[in-house]
């Protein structure tokens, strides 16, 4: 029953550090000169219009199968026009690193949260349980989706912030890369498989990391 309502309890956190996530980038964008996601409706803090069919349910799904240490997804990627922004190759780091951060501010925020209340919490079954939960649940979810996103491979985050960095040219063709992006996450699935080494693991590790930085060690002990 406490592991069916610790599961239960993970979904709003994780849905709301995805939202925030999308969100970020569009406000970013938005104030930089860029309508797109205002025009879109995707300014709202509205789950239901940033959920992707892949990254949020059929790359979650697979990693679950797999029993992966960390289960993570994305949403549709907010549309931003770059060339529409005051300063397109500058404000495109901005942009992409808008998302990465606000996730670190929520793990910041719920992690202060968490190691207040922890010297109050007696375990399962307790009031403070449910909360507890939903803080251990923003904790992690917005340090994977923060160090995740900044790994540089498209179309994650980190791969928009050294396209910014790359002179012109040399950052068109990396950003082309994009369109591949699907097939090489299916690839690394496969390639965990084949050689039985969990590659994604040693991605994530930072994230392990970052969670403990905010909410204290005693945070895996909610694993």
């Amino acid at each position: 029953m406490e592991t069916f309502l610790g599961l239960l309890l993970a979904i709003p956190p994780i849905l709301f550090a995805i939202t925030v996530h999308e969100v970020s980038h569009g406000w970013v964008a938005f104030k930089r000169g860029d309508p797109t996601a205002y025009l879109m409706g995707r300014l709202t803090l509205n789950p239901l219009k940033h959920l992707d069919i892949f990254g949020s349910f059929i790359f979650p799904g697979m990693l679950i199968l797999l029993k992966a240490p960390f289960v993570f997804g994305w949403a549709k990627p907010v549309p931003v026009n770059f060339l529409a922004l005051k300063e397109p190759k500058k404000d495109m780091i901005w942009v992409s690193l808008a998302g990465p951060v606000s996730n670190l501010i929520l793990a910041a925020a719920s992690g202060l949260l968490f190691r207040l209340l922890y010297p109050l919490y007696e375990g399962p079954g307790t009031l403070l349980y449910p909360v507890m939960m939903i803080l251990f649940y923003l904790v992690l979810a917005d340090s994977v989706l923060a160090v995740f996103n900044l790994i540089p491979i498209p179309p994650l985050d980190g791969s928009k912030v050294v396209a910014g960095l790359l002179p012109g040219r040399l950052s068109l063709r990396y950003l082309s890369l994009e369109k591949y992006g699907m097939f090489i996450f299916v690839g690394l699935i496969i390639l965990m498989q084949v050689t039985r080494i969990n590659i994604l693991s040693y991605l994530l590790l930072p994230a392990s990391f970052v969670a403990s930085f905010f909410a204290g060690p005693e945070i895996f002990s909610f694993l």
